[in-house]
């Protein structure tokens, strides 16, 4: 069902206007910009509920709460959109539960461009439903996405570069490829850990590569350091010339050319345009972390995959291009997939359900309303070698052999 707070939050951003007009605006329009991330707005709902305080303009604790709710609502920090049955009752039913939609993710439509999304929302609805009457382990749902065709979709997001391993890693294997697969723990998660920044969202650039490998190297640098650090993606973007930028690219390549450059700046020195740009390094912008190399998983072998991920996040390549990806809500992941590689995600983890259902945790950088707070769960232990989507046929991590960020001379350069 739609969620009430929706209408509730516009009565209460009702009543915050009355009371001070003069910050509502800004809330407003903090509001509006879709690709604003939904950090940035808490931190914001944080930064004005601690300036009213200041201000002592709300001494009475009710309407302070009342307002603190309302920053919430107009924010929209409660993202969740629902639909029920009596929404596909009638085209005209249709039409108000896609007017609701677009209000909730404030998706800005031209009047004939309206109708024609309004076709495809349909046809998405239809999908969602279907799949969602069935006995999968997962669930869909009406996400940003839901205007949008799957090829659209697909070709704003995806890599465009053919994933075959074209770079290959390093055949040396790191010692705890050696070790045995009954010796490794029932369930990681470096989540838990503190070696996974937050959800970031990659917008309409196919640079999905570059935090693929960022998760990769922010998780080894947390490991040997024991500081996390929110690294630049976007300097893999402007600088790497062995990728192609918002078109694509491979993550041992980046992960190669931040271990022969001189590493890899944070995200607040070199921030995110989701857009290709000329590269500002190295004068600008000094290094933050530094790798002696990279390796790759031995493909097509999940027991290898587990080995890896069981002592750091690892970068893989999936076929992300079914419609059940595009709206994944919730739940294990079961497909439908292929094994035509043309995204990159990261590995942060691994488990199994109650009922013994084992997954991969997966960070994905399509934004926090994507998915499982933007993550997914992704089956493991299927009978197919490449897995599920192809998960085990192109993994790459970073190798950091000190615990220090200072330039150390690799093997092939003694």
């Amino acid at each position: 069902m739609v969620k009430v707070s929706t209408y509730f939050g516009m009565s209460l951003a009702a009543f915050v206007f009355w009371q001070s007009m003069d910050k509502l605006h800004v809330w407003i329009a903090l509001h509006q910009d879709e690709k604003q991330e939904r950090l940035e707005r808490e931190a914001e709902v944080r930064r004005v509920r601690e300036e009213l305080l200041k201000e002592n303009k709300y001494k009475d604790a009710l309407t302070f709460f009342l307002v603190g709710l309302s920053l919430i609502l107009v924010f929209g920090v409660a993202e969740s959109f629902d639909y029920q049955e009596s929404d596909l009752a009638s085209e005209e039913c249709l039409w108000d539960l896609y007017e609701r939609w677009r209000s909730h993710h404030t998706v800005s439509r031209d009047l004939k461009e309206k109708q024609i999304r309004f076709n495809v929302f349909k046809q998405n609805l239809k999908r969602i439903h279907k799949v969602n009457q069935m006995d999968k382990p997962y669930k869909l749902r009406l996400n940003r996405f839901a205007d949008m065709t799957n090829h659209e979709f697909m070709s704003s997001r995806s890599s465009k570069v053919s994933h075959h391993r074209m770079l290959h890693g390093p055949r040396r294997q790191t010692g705890f490829m050696h070790g045995k697969t009954q010796d490794l723990p029932p369930s990681v998660d470096w989540r838990k850990q503190g070696a996974v920044t937050g959800v970031k969202d990659q917008g309409s650039c196919g640079s999905c590569w570059t935090f693929s490998t960022v998760v990769s190297v922010e998780g080894i640098n947390k490991i040997k350091t024991g500081e996390l650090c929110s690294l630049s993606e976007q300097e893999l973007v402007d600088c790497d010339k062995d990728n192609h930028g918002c078109d694509g690219g491979l993550m041992e390549q980046a992960l190669n050319f931040i271990a022969k450059s001189e590493g890899l700046t944070t995200e607040k020195s070199y921030p995110y345009t989701a857009k290709d740009g000329s590269c500002e390094l190295p004068t600008k912008n000094a290094p933050e972390v530094i790798l002696d190399g990279y390796e790759m998983v031995p493909e097509s072998d999940e027991n290898a995959l587990m080995k890896a991920v069981a002592n750091q996040p690892v970068a893989v390549a999936i076929d992300a291009g079914g419609k059940d990806f595009q709206f994944y809500s919730e739940g294990v992941f079961t497909g439908d997939c292929g094994t035509e590689l043309n995204h990159g995600v990261a590995v942060v983890g691994y488990g199994a359900t109650q009922d013994g259902t084992k997954y991969w945790i997966v960070k994905n950088s399509w934004g926090t309303d994507w998915g499982e707070k933007g993550y997914i769960r992704m089956l493991r232990g299927i009978d197919a070698e490449e897995g599920l989507c192809g998960i085990t046929l192109e993994a790459s991590y970073p190798v950091k052999l000190h615990p220090d960020n200072s330039r150390h001379p690799r093997k092939d350069e003694l």
